[in-house]
C-alpha cells in the first residue's frame, strides 16, 4: 500500500502542538482553525460523557490532546471557550472514577492551568477539586489533588493574605470534621491544616480551632493527627524556616569563577541570580519577625479543650485507642495544664494506676506528671503521687536504673511545686547520693540542689550548704506559699540599685578628702549621684534658655527651690539607709530582723523603679549588669535557674529521655560506644590521608584552585631553567636594585598594593 503524502496545510491541522503556537502568536488569524478544534472537541465530549468507559485507545488520545489545546489557549477566545470550566468539572466529578488515568490528570491539570489564567478563581478550583479528594478511591489521584490544593494555596497567599479565600476553605475544613465524627474523611482536613501552618500560610487561630474539634473526633486516626498538630506543629515550622534561612550561597565563590572563566551569558545569568539570593537572604534576616504565635497558646478556653480531651480519651474507660495514641493525647492534656496553669484534679487521681516500675512506657507517664504539676495545682493533690513514685521506683531492692528514674521525676515534679515533698521524704532520697551507682547519685544530689534553692528549710543543716545557710540567716531566702506569685518590674534594677549605691559611697569619700570644694561642685556631684548627665540629653539640655527654644517664666525663688529642695532630700535618703543598715546589721539573725531587712530591701526597689527617670546611661550600665548576673549564673554562682528551667520544659514540653537522663549518664559505656561518640559527626576516612591532603580534597570538592605558591612548586622544570639562568647572568648591581625594588614593592604590600 502506498503512503499517502499529507500537505503543508494538513500537517498543521494534524500537529495540535504547532497549531496551539501559531494560535498563541496570533488568534485573529487562526481564529476559524480554533473553531474547528472546538466543534471536534464538543463532539468528542458528548460522546465520552454518553459512554465513557467503551471508548477506544485512539479516541482518548484525541480527546486528551483537544483538552489540552483548549485550556491553554482559552483565554484568547473567551465567548467560544465559555462553557469548557463547566463542562470540565461535571465531567471530572461524574466520571472521575471511570476515567482513564492520563485523561483524568489532564482534565485536574487543564483546571490549575484555568486558574493561572484567571479563566476560574480559586474557591471554584478548590471547591470542585476538594469533594473528589475525601471520596475518590485512587490513591494516584488523592496525591494528584492534594498536590494541587497546596499549590493553590500557596499561590493565592504569596503576594497578600488572601483572607476570604482562606475563611472559606478552614469552613470547609471545619465543617467535614465536625460533620461526620467517626469517619476517616477528617484525616484530610488535618493534613491540610498542618502543612499550611508549616509553611506559615495560616497563622491565626482558625486553623487551631479545626484542629481542636480534630482532637475532639471519635476517630483514632484522626485524633492524632490534630494531637500531633499542637505537639509538633511549631518545630516543624521552625524546623522549615531554618532550612530555608541556610540555603546560603558563596558569592566569592561565582564572582571568581565568573573572573576566570569564559565569560557567558549563563554564567552572567547565574551570578546574578546568586547575588538576588543573597539580597533576599539579607533582607529577610533583617525584616521584623512576625508574630507566629504557638498553636498552643491559640486554643480558645484552653481549660474546656483540656477537660474534654481528658474526658472523653482518657478517663473514659470505653475508649479503645492504643497505647501510644493514649500517651500523645496525656501529652496534650498535660502541656495544656502546664502552660496555661489549668486545674483538672481528676487528672492527678488517674495518674496512680500507671505510676509503677512494670507499666509499659512508665517514664512517658512520669514525665507528664511533671509537665501537669506548675505552682497552683494543690500540694495536697500531688504528694500522694510522690509519695507513691518513692515507694514504687525508690528503694534498695529496686535497679539503679529504676531508682534513678524515680528521683528524677520527683525531683521534676517538685521544681514545679516545692510544697509536694515532706521533711522526712526528703530526707530518705537525699541520702541515696551515698549510693554505690552513678545515675542514682545524681539524681540525689540534683534533688538536693534543688530545694537548697527553693526550700532550704527542709532539709537538714549538714546538707543545707554554705549559701542557703547564709540567706536562710539574713532573710534572702524565703519561702514562697502556696499561689503566691513574684514580683514584677524592671529586671535587674537591684543591681543596678547596688552599683549606685557603692558609686554614692565612693564620692562620699572623695568629698570627704577634698573638703576644699565649692558648693557648685557638690551639686554636680549630686545630680551625678543621681545617675544624669546633661550632655547625654539632646532634647532637655541646659542651653535651651539661650537656644530660644524655651521660655522660663518662673521667678528667681522657684528656681532655687528645686535645688534646696534636692540637696535637703538626698540628706534625709542617706540617714534614713544609713539608720536602715544600722539595725539590719544588728537583727539579721532573728527573725524580726530577716523581715524587717527583706521589708527595707523591697522599699529600696520599688523607690528606684518609682521615682527615678532612667538615664541612656542608666540602661547602658543595666545591660552590663545583666550581663555579669547572667555570666555569673553560667558558672553556678546564682540560684535563678528554677525559673529557667520550668520554662524551657513549658515551651519544649518534657519527655521520656529527660527522666531517663540520670541513668543514661550514669551508665558506663563500651568502647565500641565510646569510638561510635568519637567519631559522630566527622567523615568517613576509607584510607589514612594526611591533613593536608583532606584539605586538598576538601577544596577540590568545592571548586577552589590552588595558591600560587603552589603553583610555582609543581611548574615543569624546563619552564624555569631559562629564569635561572638569566638570574645567574646579573651582574652585581642588577642585583642590589632588584633586590631593593623588592624590599620596597614588600612594605608597600606587594604588586598589588593591596596590604598597605
Amino acid at each position: 500500500m502506498v503512503k499517502r503524502k499529507v500537505a503543508a496545510l494538513e500537517k498543521v491541522e494534524a500537529d495540535l502542538v504547532n497549531l496551539q503556537y501559531k494560535i498563541r502568536r496570533d488568534p485573529r488569524s487562526y481564529a476559524q482553525e480554533f473553531h474547528d478544534q472546538w466543534l471536534a472537541y464538543d463532539a468528542q465530549r458528548q460522546i465520552f460523557i454518553s459512554s465513557p468507559t467503551t471508548a477506544s485507545s485512539e479516541d482518548v488520545k484525541k480527546f486528551h490532546d483537544l483538552v489540552d489545546l483548549v485550556a491553554h489557549v482559552a483565554d484568547l477566545y473567551p465567548e467560544i471557550t465559555t462553557p469548557f470550566p463547566d463542562q470540565l468539572k461535571e465531567l471530572l466529578n461524574q466520571h472521575h472514577a471511570t476515567l482513564d488515568k492520563e485523561l483524568r490528570e489532564k482534565v485536574v491539570g487543564s483546571l490549575v492551568l484555568l486558574r493561572r489564567k484567571d479563566v476560574i478563581d480559586s474557591t471554584s478550583l478548590l471547591t470542585t477539586l476538594f469533594p473528589i479528594l475525601i471520596s475518590t478511591p485512587s490513591k494516584t489521584l488523592r496525591s494528584l489533588l492534594y498536590t494541587k490544593i497546596i499549590s493553590d494555596l500557596r499561590e493565592s497567599n504569596s503576594k497578600t493574605t488572601n483572607h476570604k479565600l482562606n475563611r472559606t476553605i478552614q469552613t470547609v475544613l471545619h465543617n467535614l470534621v465536625t460533620s461526620d465524627r467517626t469517619s476517616t474523611k477528617g484525616m484530610w482536613a488535618t493534613r491540610i491544616t498542618r502543612e499550611l501552618w508549616r509553611r506559615q500560610i495560616w497563622t491565626d487561630a482558625r486553623p487551631c480551632d479545626v484542629m481542636k474539634e480534630a482532637c475532639l473526633s471519635d476517630n483514632e486516626k484522626v485524633v492524632i493527627g490534630g494531637v500531633r498538630f499542637f505537639l509538633g506543629g511549631d518545630k516543624e515550622r521552625e524546623e522549615l524556616e531554618d532550612e530555608s534561612s541556610d540555603e546560603d550561597v558563596d558569592i566569592k565563590k561565582v564572582k571568581h569563577q565568573g573572573v576566570i572563566n569564559k565569560k557567558t551569558k549563563k554564567r552572567q545569568k547565574a551570578y546574578e541570580k546568586a547575588l538576588e539570593k543573597i539580597k533576599k537572604h539579607e533582607r529577610k534576616k533583617h525584616a521584623p519577625h512576625p508574630l507566629n504565635f504557638s498553636a498552643l497558646h491559640l486554643i480558645h478556653d484552653p481549660q474546656g479543650f483540656a477537660e474534654q480531651l481528658f474526658q472523653k480519651h482518657l478517663q473514659n474507660t470505653k475508649n479503645k485507642f492504643s497505647l501510644e495514641s493514649k500517651l500523645l493525647i496525656l501529652q496534650l492534656v498535660t502541656r495544656l495544664v502546664g502552660l496555661h496553669k489549668l486545674t483538672i484534679i481528676s487528672l492527678y487521681s488517674w495518674f496512680v494506676r500507671y505510676l509503677t516500675p512494670k507499666q509499659l512506657n512508665v517514664t512517658s507517664f512520669l514525665a507528664s506528671l511533671a509537665q501537669a504539676t506548675h505552682n497552683l495545682v494543690p500540694p495536697d493533690v500531688i504528694e500522694p503521687l510522690v509519695v507513691k513514685i518513692a515507694n514504687e521506683f525508690v528503694s534498695e531492692a529496686s535497679a539503679s536504673e529504676v531508682a534513678a528514674a524515680g528521683i528524677n521525676a520527683i525531683r521534676e515534679v517538685a521544681l514545679r511545686q516545692p510544697l509536694c515533698m515532706t521533711e522526712t521524704l526528703l530526707q530518705d532520697l537525699v541520702m541515696y547520693q551515698k549510693s554505690k551507682d552513678k545515675g542514682v547519685v545524681m539524681a540525689a544530689k540534683g534533688l538536693q540542689s534543688l530545694y537548697r534553692e527553693v526550700y532550704p528549710e527542709l532539709l537538714q543543716k549538714k546538707y543545707r550548704g554554705k549559701q542557703a545557710t547564709m540567706g536562710l540567716r539574713a532573710g534572702e531566702i524565703r519561702q514562697r506559699q502556696f499561689g503566691e506569685e513574684e514580683e514584677g518590674g524592671i529586671e535587674g534594677i537591684e543591681l543596678l540599685e547596688r552599683y549606685k549605691e557603692e558609686q554614692k559611697r565612693k564620692k562620699q569619700e572623695e568629698r570627704a578628702l577634698n573638703s576644699g570644694d565649692t558648693d557648685k561642685k557638690e551639686d554636680n556631684d549630686d545630680s551625678d549621684d543621681d545617675g544624669f548627665n546633661s550632655d547625654e540629653w539632646e532634647v532637655a539640655s541646659t542651653d535651651s534658655e539661650s537656644s530660644g527654644g524655651w521660655i522660663d517664666v518662673s521667678s528667681e525663688s522657684e528656681d532655687d527651690e528645686p535645688a534646696k529642695k534636692k540637696r535637703r532630700k538626698g540628706d534625709e535618703e542617706e540617714e534614713e539607709e544609713d539608720a536602715e543598715d544600722t539595725p539590719a546589721l544588728v537583727d539579721t539573725s532573728t527573725e524580726a530582723g530577716a523581715a524587717a531587712a527583706a521589708q527595707a530591701e523591697i522599699n529600696r526597689i520599688s523607690k528606684l523603679a518609682t521615682t527615678t527617670i532612667l538615664t541612656p546611661t542608666d540602661l547602658a550600665k543595666l545591660e552590663e549588669l545583666r550581663r555579669e548576673a547572667k555570666l555569673d549564673k553560667a558558672l553556678g554562682r546564682s540560684s535563678k535557674r528554677k525559673k529557667e528551667l520550668i520554662d524551657k520544659h513549658i515551651e519544649d514540653g518534657l519527655t521520656a529521655d529527660d527522666i531517663e537522663l540520670p541513668a543514661l549518664l550514669g551508665k558506663k559505656t563500651t568502647k565500641e560506644e565510646r569510638v561510635a561518640l568519637a567519631r559522630e559527626g566527622k567523615p568517613a576516612r576509607d584510607e589514612h590521608k594526611s591533613t593536608q591532603a583532606i584539605r586538598h580534597a576538601k577544596k577540590d570538592a568545592e571548586g577552589k584552585s590552588t595558591t600560587n605558591r603552589e603553583k610555582a612548586r609543581k611548574k615543569n622544570f624546563l619552564m624555569t631553567i631559562g629564569k635561572a639562568r638569566a638570574k645567574n647572568k646579573r651582574s652585581l648591581v642588577e642585583t642590589s636594585k632588584t633586590m631593593r625594588a623588592h624590599i620596597a614593592r614588600s612594605k608597600s604590600g606587594g604588586r598589588r598594593r593591596n596590604g598597605g
